[in-house]
């Protein structure tokens, strides 16, 4: 009955982190597919794909509520999922709504025609997959109007951070934005639309400069599922905590360690 964090990998750890430190009691069972990572270079079938057993393993466990911590999965594969695959009594959320929530600073549930706001140039930092898929651009034109989105795919960057190689991972960062910046020399807000990304959000702070806001998805996921568990309240499970990995556990928890700073036991699963 714990409430699933869902990921392609170890981006997830980091909602993870965020969702513990904002509610500490909460019981939280963690899947990484880390034998398939990264999602962001693959095709939509195939991120669908794996979301689906990825995510019915955590139904299967007992879960109700899974976030989906992968933009990528969120991205290609959410609002398939939520048209006819997810069985009833059960739900599967994405990391967008929180994000659009903060930018457009209105509530998902005002259902009110879109408006002008505040921010009018935004730069979206995302994956390959995500950036094509179009699925920020498509989500935020519901809520506002007169947005400029410039959208930049980070290839490689969640390869290194998987890999442990945080210098390549902030040397591509630093590539990306340079590159998103001669298309749009002055973002008023950035994106940083993978929640891998928040391992390298100071280079990304660095590199863009103190004048651009920049949006980080841990703590608004976090606080956006308090809000919705304090609404849904039968949501809110019972259970111990577990971590699963289609990978090599051994391996999964060495890295997990190394980025939150503290030991975490994987189990492996097929």
């Amino acid at each position: 009955m714990a409430v699933g964090i869902f990921d392609s990998g170890l981006g997830g750890l980091t909602v993870l982190d965020a969702v513990q430190k904002r509610l500490p009691d909460l019981p939280i069972l963690y899947y990484g597919d880390n034998a398939h990572t990264p999602y962001g270079t693959r095709e939509p079938e195939d991120i669908y794909n794996l979301t689906t057993a990825g995510v019915q393993a955590m139904f299967d466990r007992g879960c109700d509520l899974v976030i989906l911590a992968c933009n990528t999965a969120s991205a290609a594969a959410l609002r398939r999922m939520q048209e006819g695959w997810v069985p009833e009594g059960k739900r599967v959320l994405g990391v967008f709504v929180p994000l659009i929530e903060a930018l457009t600073e209105r509530n998902w549930g005002d259902n009110s025609p879109p408006r002008e706001v505040a921010v009018n140039d935004v730069a979206l930092f995302a994956t390959p997959a995500t950036v094509s898929s179009r699925a920020f651009q498509r989500e935020l034109a519901f809520r506002a109007i007169g947005v400029d989105v410039e959208a930049q795919p980070c290839g490689g960057v969640v390869d290194a951070i998987e890999d442990g190689d945080m210098i390549l991972a902030e040397a591509l960062v630093r590539s990306h934005v340079d590159a998103l910046k001669r298309r749009m020399p002055k973002p008023q807000a950035a994106i940083l639309g993978c929640t891998h990304y928040p391992l390298v959000e100071d280079v990304f702070r660095a590199a863009l400069g103190d004048e651009v806001a920049v949006y980080s998805q841990p703590s608004l996921v976090a606080e956006s599922l308090a809000d919705y568990l304090e609404r849904r309240p039968e949501m809110l499970g019972t259970g111990e905590a577990a971590f699963l990995t289609t990978g090599d556990p051994k391996s999964v928890e060495a890295k997990a360690t190394l980025f939150l700073r503290r030991k975490i036991t994987f189990e492996g699963v097929e």
